[in-house]
């Protein structure tokens, strides 16, 4: 049977507190805050000149090595092309910035949606429950874990970016997170879905109808419905469907998960990069949980495969799909190669 990835971490953390005893989840929110800072600082990643790190101050320079502008990259592309044809950076679990807000182990961005999408991030992983002492509304969680951001918090901060850069479009997957005493049924959730979308005005935000042209989705947030309904939006597929071809392997009980993972990337990027014209988007996620801490986990694969594919395969005319990652702000060479992708003849 499949281990949902919530109850996946949960456990993997009690099992590790116990061996490792200092690592040990504490009881209280200060305690647990201390503790999150002190292994964040233990497992930050490596900040290595010429590797998938680099070194994270000196690379994040608002252009990429091809020259182009990481807050306008898609204005510089053809308004004619299919979003379908683009490599699009992204991010996993994209508001969940701060340890203290669960622990270290949900911990996966450093910087916040406004600062990602500066850095040329175009896909948005939001995923909400209820929330808390509100009738309507919707806060984005990890799990059961509130990320002290509300879901309009995030439009409002999409809707001023792309007022200010009007070429970009942002790809936002909306999932149910269905967790802890702030779970909503599905009824509920497309509820207050419309209620954004209709009574809070956020409607003329968004393009809501398949995958467009880069030209008519301008300006406008592509919404991802990962939630039940039968409504007429593009479907979240963590599989395959007939607007998606994902891989996201998060866990695996083969030896060398890591090595396993980092296959199933690279199998995913020279598939994408085989079928040009296929009608569905492929998405390949560089995250991985597995019993690993999300930043060593992503160091590790973009070191021994994301990288080395990437810098290999430069230059040559493909489109990958949307790739989200963790961590970003760690690993720019790999979020610029990934934008200057779209610039091969």
């Amino acid at each position: 049977m499949t281990v949902a990835r919530r109850t996946l971490l949960t456990g993997t953390a009690a099992t590790l507190a116990s061996a490792l005893g200092a690592l040990a989840l504490p009881a209280t929110a200060r305690a647990a805050t201390e503790t999150a800072t002190r292994t964040a600082a233990a497992v930050a990643p490596r900040a290595v000149p010429g590797t998938a790190a680099g070194t994270a101050a000196a690379a994040v320079t608002g252009s990429t090595p091809g020259g182009q502008p990481t807050a306008d990259w898609m204005g510089r592309l053809d308004a004619a092309r299919p979003l379908l044809g683009l490599t699009v950076p992204g991010t996993h679990d994209s508001c969940c910035t701060d340890p203290a807000h669960g622990t270290e182990w949900s911990h996966t961005q450093n910087w916040g949606v406004p600062e990602q999408l500066t850095q040329g991030v175009r896909f948005l992983d939001i995923r909400c429950n209820g929330l808390q002492g509100t009738a309507d509304e919707l806060g984005v969680y990890h799990s059961d874990a509130y990320q002290y951001v509300r879901l309009q918090d995030v439009l409002d901060q999409c809707r001023a970016f792309l007022t200010a850069h009007r070429g970009e479009t942002v790809v936002m997957r909306l999932r149910n997170e269905n967790a802890g005493g702030q779970a909503l049924d599905p009824a509920e959730f497309r509820r207050r879905v419309n209620h954004y979308l209709d009574d809070l005005g956020y409607r003329p935000l968004f393009h809501l109808s398949g995958w467009p042209t880069l030209g008519t989705a301008r300006g406008r947030i592509v919404l991802v419905a990962d939630f039940a309904n039968d409504w007429d939006v593009i479907q979240w597929s963590s599989g395959s469907n007939a607007y998606f071809r994902t891989q996201d392997l998060w866990q695996t009980d083969q030896l060398f998960p890591l090595r396993v993972k980092g296959r199933a990337i690279t199998q995913q990027f020279d598939t994408a990069a085989a079928d040009p014209g296929s009608p569905q988007m492929y998405v390949n996620f560089l995250s991985y949980a597995g019993g690993y801490w999300p930043k060593s986990a992503e160091q590790t694969l973009m070191d021994q495969s994301v990288y080395p594919y990437l810098t290999a395969h430069a230059g040559r005319p493909a489109r990958y799909g949307i790739v989200p990652m963790d961590f970003p702000d760690f690993h720019v060479n790999v979020l610029h190669l990934l934008i200057d992708q779209n610039f091969t003849a």
